[in-house]
């Protein structure tokens, strides 16, 4: 009888077992490796290249390894430039939600990157990037954060995103905020969670709360 023999799981490369080119061709090479280590240790090695972005976000479209995502994502952040942010963005459209959550958290990071697209984004025509915008902006340390929730509420048609903006502006809202807090349970007064919201936001920014 022929004795069975148990297939052997592909190992992964150690750090000392690396023969790809460091350069930018190697590395870029080895995001197709079938080691996922390898690819992670590609990635962190591409954010010396300033051209890495594109080679980053068409890995970050096929990639189905959560640390290798993780660290593209990381990567993009700390690139920054244009190619890199709107691959990060286009994330906050992809179907699965741990992907947006991750694009998400890196965002809130990098303040001065997202500062100039913030705009862009809470006038995109989805209505779910524009609420997950307000939700890069609850913990994006930025000046102009109510000036955008109050462009929000006094410019967006959807309840839903109003509602968002109303729940943060509760929360960092000051008196610059009053005249548009009042003038949005004005034009959404037959929405009981508009208005509810909005009473509880003047009454936090009246009493200092926040």
């Amino acid at each position: 009888m022929m004795a069975f023999i148990k297939q052997q799981a592909p190992q992964e490369v150690s750090e000392d077992e690396r023969t790809t080119a460091r350069d930018f061709h190697g590395l870029s090479a080895e995001l197709n490796s079938e080691h996922a280590t390898a690819r992670r240790w590609a990635v962190r090695d591409l954010v010396s290249f300033p051209q890495a972005s594109e080679v980053l976000v068409a890995r970050l479209k096929i990639e189905e390894d959560a640390s290798v995502r993780t660290a593209i994502l990381s990567s993009l952040a700390q690139l920054g430039d244009k190619t890199a942010m709107n691959g990060l963005v286009t994330c906050l459209r992809s179907d699965e939600a741990s992907l947006r959550n991750e694009a998400i958290e890196v965002l809130k990071a990098i303040p001065d990157e997202v500062g100039p697209i913030i705009n862009a984004l809470l006038n995109d025509s989805d209505s779910d990037v524009r609420i997950f915008t307000i939700n890069i902006l609850e913990s994006l340390r930025h000046e102009h954060v109510e000036q955008w929730l109050m462009s929000v509420i006094d410019n967006d048609d959807q309840v839903n995103v109003c509602a968002t903006a109303v729940d943060l502006l509760s929360e960092v809202g000051s008196e610059l905020s009053v005249q548009s807090l009042m003038n949005l349970k004005q034009r959404f007064a037959n929405e009981p969670y508009i208005c509810f919201s909005v009473d509880l936001a003047l009454k936090r920014i009246q009493q200092g709360e926040h």
